[in-house]
């Protein structure tokens, strides 16, 4: 059995158009501290690239990404 990750923060993104997810993304991510989750929800397809590059970017860890329907839902660990 495995237990889904306690988020510590949520922002929701939908309807916002690239590069909005990830500049919503940032401000409460910088105020986290390390290890902390942040979930992240977004309708731009363009989001999961967009995030991908942001954790690699930023040495944050990208969790998961998930797309229910038309949400993708991004998830990533604060460094």
């Amino acid at each position: 059995m495995t237990t889904e990750p306690t988020i510590d923060a949520e922002v929701d993104a939908r309807g916002l158009a690239c590069p909005l997810p990830i500049l919503r993304a940032m401000k409460p991510l910088s105020s986290m501290g390390s290890g902390k989750l942040l979930r992240v929800l977004a309708t731009d397809p363009g989001s999961v690239r967009d995030f991908q590059a942001f954790a690699r970017q930023t040495g944050n860890e990208l969790v998961a990404q998930t797309q229910v329907g038309t949400v993708w839902s991004h998830v990533m660990r604060r460094r």
